[in-house]
């Protein structure tokens, strides 16, 4: 049964050249009835293989192959073509439709396939859909059915993703050129190359080279680099470069061209009636190029030219004029034609399978592309030689062309993919952040009126989502939706599409009405046999939903939806629906990322080629570490240094989180709430940030008043606390409280005697002075308690009030708050205690302020109480690094900020509130700049910003827990913790 499975009934002495080529079988024949012996590299039994060769004998009284066949371990093509049949040669043209799955012996699609290679004695495959080791392990079992090795052709225009799950995923061709970057186009080659190699593919049938110039196109769309030939030229030619460094075919498509059309050649001929003139100087442009630069292979299209051909009811593939009198001839190609499906009906509806194979071969086409019926097409093809109608030299031609590539390619010496190399070829680290980062230069943003990008919930409390789809699936846009939840705080979503009803769209009217900005994402894109703009019921109706509102519309498709919406407020297009393509686009509406692409085509009546508006970066995004320069593999080590830390005790649980040059890098949640480990730590837990209040509220606060001019560093404290007129006291100004050389002491317990508001500051108003003001640094929470008094007398709202109204809110900081206690059960569920406290109050210590004087003064105070997340820092963070602007928008002057944070004077290594590295041992490590600034929090917080590297490191942790006695190692655990991270910097 083994031999039966493998091998045909019928053998050719092609088989037994391949036996000899690859080396699998060693035969030795002496005449018709002598015994024949061989062994297997696979693995069959000796007695199956014999009996296999003793039928090749009986079926075919032929010569063993000449000598000279077999050189040094390599073919000879044309003495292998003379030991094939017509039958044998005419299958070699045809390429047959396989889907790589996995598939069980006995599936009858399996079957099928081992029929149709052992039958028809097929070229090659082309695989449609798949998965990486589907694919690869259908290839391998079907390779072993052949003869001759099979070739392996596959679609792969936007990468291997395509068609096979889980490898790279590029953006169309569109949106590569939108990047005004060729660079883009080689490198998205290239990789697509190397994949399809390690799949086992040896063609890929990419790029598109149709000029997309017109925007009724059925078909092409963003699958063109662009509305301008030589555009459409360089960025194909920069593809094909990447493709063929890898030692890929690759192939142009569709000669010669589709871009001009408004019919779909899946299900009908189209017709282009431009003349020769206009086709030499448009569509034939990038073809030539492609030719001039060495392109192995092109694809013909199924449409009509009957103003260039003489043949006016033919189509390209089939028409002599257009491949072999304008191609070959005037382009001077001489590569292998390949036709688009046969299937198509364009094609199909016209012709039977082997009347179009015989009038593509006669045109000049090389390579027979899905035939819908190959055993008639074949029958056909050999009564047309025996006839005479077709000579078996022009088979001759196109069979040899393939096998030399075969030969080239090595097939006959390895035609077996090495499965175990898979996961270290495709969907790399690399590969996928190059894809991102083409992804993110594509985005091209049309309009933006008002100035409504960057999104700021200050500015727009609350986002309705429409995603709107021509399927009826209803799951269009669910990506989109979840990334701006990731954003904004208050987002209500609908679809529309086929399926919605009357009530879901009144419902949606509704929300339109009470939201404050409406996002549209738009997944109407090109498919085959299907309309590519919006139907005229749902235009109408999303002309309703933002008639009054102000409107955003993303296109993650067909680019030209914008005429349909033309009085949207933004246009962003984002080309594709693809999750890189939304991850990428969100983020930046927010201004998460810089917009700088153009457009590639004109949209008629309202654009031309090559606007764009750019915006810059001006907010955070969470991204992979290579992004931001940093190694993943590097920062492993901040991961053990916290685990250490929490084994030894330093603290139950923390957060780090790492942002470099406008990205969230790096964030991680470690350990558990307490050491009972019961609720494990994640990244949005909320931590008492202890004294990191001081730089996190009450400096900003004071920054604020100072850019409005409405207090000044010098102003003297006793301008808004009487108790400051007299004595040296009167010499204490803002600048001396902020410098901690006040003559302030460090603090003063209070509490075990007084435990009212009122008489705590009472008590820190007349706390003497222990020593001259300006002559030496004392760090004090008297003096920052004093702050927080000084803002809220002059601002005329409690501290909390005033920096939530100015600071937090519209920075998008919603996890930043005093007196956390008095939020939902959902916050305080995140908030880890800080303390078993035994002393004062108690109790366990959790969402309410740690420091004792802080909580007595109602959990406001000008040193301590504030809380907060990792990820809102780094908000804050980054809006330092942003010399006071975030989301477009400029909270603190860039002189304030940088007088704020710079050393203040030889003597003193601090800012006005902020902290400095040290020269000697700081906790922000030793291989932070000297511009490094910051703070720390007695209950295990920190965050260091370094602006010369663009970097900001934030720990928080509940080392205070259970008892301010643990968690002696903090410092030294920020220290390592800073080291790793800056060490991971790749240079």
């Amino acid at each position: 049964m083994m031999s039966e499975l493998l091998y045909p009934k019928r053998y050719s002495f092609s088989y037994a050249i391949t036996i000899l080529i690859v080396g699998a079988l060693f035969i030795q024949t002496c005449s018709h009835s002598q015994n024949v012996t061989s062994e297997s590299k696979d693995g069959i039994e000796q007695s199956s293989v014999l009996s296999n060769i003793d039928t090749i004998n009986k079926s075919k009284q032929k010569q063993l192959p000449p000598k000279d066949v077999i050189d040094n371990g390599t073919i000879d093509v044309d003495s292998l073509l003379n030991t094939l049949s017509l039958e044998e040669k005419i299958g070699q043209l045809f390429f047959i439709r396989a889907y790589g799955y996995f598939k069980s012996d006995d599936d009858a699609r399996y079957q099928q396939l081992i029929r149709q290679i052992q039958n028809y004695h097929i070229g090659g495959l082309i695989f449609f859909n798949g998965d990486i080791y589907g694919q690869t392990i259908l290839t391998n079992k079907l390779q072993r059915y052949s003869e001759i090795p099979l070739w392996i052709t596959q679609d792969m225009e936007y990468g291997a993703a395509m068609r096979v799950d889980g490898a790279t995923r590029f953006p169309p061709a569109m949106a590569v050129s939108a990047t005004q970057n060729p660079k883009y186009a080689y490198w998205a080659g290239k990789i697509t190359a190397r994949e399809a190699k390690a799949l086992g593919v040896n063609q890929i049938f990419a790029p598109v080279l149709d000029v997309n110039n017109n925007p009724d196109n059925p078909v092409i769309n963003v699958r063109s680099y662009s509305g301008d030939p030589d555009t459409v030229a360089k960025y194909g030619n920069h593809f094909i470069k990447g493709v063929q460094s890898e030692g890929i075919i690759s192939t142009a498509k569709h000669f010669p061209g589709h871009g001009d059309t408004d019919t779909d050649s899946h299900l009908s001929l189209p017709v282009i009636t431009s003349d020769f003139a206009r086709l030499d100087s448009v569509e034939l442009l990038p073809f030539r190029s492609a030719v001039g630069n060495g392109i192995n292979s092109i694809m013909s299209a199924h449409i009509a030219f009957p103003n260039v051909s003489t043949q006016q009811d033919l189509p390209a593939t089939m028409d002599s004029t257009v491949l072999n009198r304008i191609l070959m001839d005037s382009l001077q190609f001489n590569g292998m034609v390949v036709t688009d499906g046969l299937e198509m009906k364009g094609i199909s509806s016209h012709f039977s399978p082997g009347e179009a194979v015989m009038k593509a071969l006669n045109a000049g086409v090389d390579m027979m592309l899905l035939s819908p019926d190959e055993l008639t097409a074949i029958n056909e093809i050999k009564m047309a030689v025996h006839s005479g109608k077709l000579k078996e030299s022009r088979i001759d031609q196109s069979v040899r062309k393939l096998l030399r590539w075969k030969k080239q390619h090595g097939l006959f010496q390895q035609r077996k993919i090495d499965i175990n190399s898979l996961s270290s070829k495709i969907n790399t680290r690399d590969h996928e952040l190059i894809s991102d980062e083409i992804s993110r230069k594509s985005l091209t943003l049309l309009k933006n009126k008002n100035d409504i990008l960057p999104i700021r919930a200050s500015e727009f409390p609350k986002i309705t989502v429409i995603s709107v789809s021509d399927d009826k699936s209803g799951s269009a846009g669910s990506g989109l939706v979840s990334q701006i939840k990731n954003h904004h705080p208050d987002v209500t979503s609908h679809v529309l599409d086929k399926r919605t009803g009357k009530a879901e769209m009144d419902k949606m009217l509704k929300d339109a009405k009470e939201t404050d900005l409406l996002i549209i994402g738009s997944f109407i894109y090109v498919r085959s046999a299907k309309k590519v703009q919006l139907s005229k019921e749902h235009l109408s109706f999303l002309k309703k939903l933002y008639q009054d509102t102000p409107s955003v519309l993303v296109a993650f498709g067909n680019p030209y939806v914008v005429q349909d919406l033309a009085d949207t407020d933004v246009q962003l297009m984002a080309w594709s629906a693809n999750s890189a393509q939304v991850n990428s686009a969100v983020p930046a509406l927010f201004g998460g990322s810089a917009i700088d692409g153009r457009l590639p085509i004109a949209i008629p009546g309202m654009y031309p080629m090559n606007h764009g508006i750019s915006m810059p970066q001006t907010t955070l995004r969470t991204d992979v570490p290579e992004v931001a320069e940093l190694s993943r593999d590097s920062l492993q080590k901040v991961k053990s240094i916290m685990n250490d830390a929490i084994f030894d005790s330093t603290f139950p649980g923390g957060v780090v989180t790492v942002v470099k040059d406008g990205v969230v890098a790096y964030q991680e949640g470690f350990g558990y709430q307490t050491y009972k480990k019961l609720e494990p730590i994640k990244e949005n837990a909320i931590y008492d940030l202890a004294s990191l209040t001081k730089v996190t509220a009450t400096t900003p606060a004071i920054m604020k008043l100072v850019d409005t001019g409405v207090i000044s560093l010098n102003d003297k404290v006793g301008t808004y606390i009487p108790e400051f007129k007299k004595g040296q006291k009167k010499r204490v100004t803002i600048r001396n409280l902020l410098l901690h050389n006040s003559g302030l002491p460090a603090f003063r317990v209070y509490i075990d005697s007084l435990k009212s508001e009122s008489r705590i500051i009472e008590a820190v108003k007349n706390e003497p002075l222990i020593y001259t003001p300006g002559s030496k640094y004392e760090y004090s929470d008297l003096g920052f308690i004093l702050l927080g008094k000084i803002v809220e007398q002059i601002t005329g709202m409690p501290l909390n009030k005033y920096v939530q109204k100015k600071l937090y809110y519209p920075l998008g900081m919603n996890d930043t708050f005093f007196n956390p206690k008095r939020k939902n059960h959902w916050v305080n569920k995140r908030i880890p205690p800080t303390e078993i406290d035994t002393t004062y109050r108690m109790k366990t210590i959790k969402g309410e302020a740690h420091d004792e004087r802080a909580y007595y003064l109602g959990g406001v105070a000008g040193h301590a109480g504030l809380f907060s997340t990792a990820s809102n820092l780094a908000i804050y963070c980054q809006m330092l690094l942003n010399q006071g602007s975030y989301a477009g928008k400029q909270y603190l002057t860039p002189e304030t900020v940088k007088t704020f944070t710079r050393r203040q004077s030889p003597q003193l290594n601090r800012g006005y509130g902020f902290d400095r590295k040290s020269n000697d041992f700081s906790t922000a490590g030793s291989l932070t700049s000297d511009k490094t600034f910051g703070h720390t929090g007695f209950t295990g917080t920190s965050y260091w910003i370094d602006p010369e590297r663009k970097l900001a490191i934030i720990i928080l942790t509940n080392r205070t827990y259970p008892h301010r006695s643990y968690g002696k190692n903090i410092s030294k655990v920020r220290a390592r913790v800073a080291d790793a991270v800056v060490s991971s910097i790749i240079e």
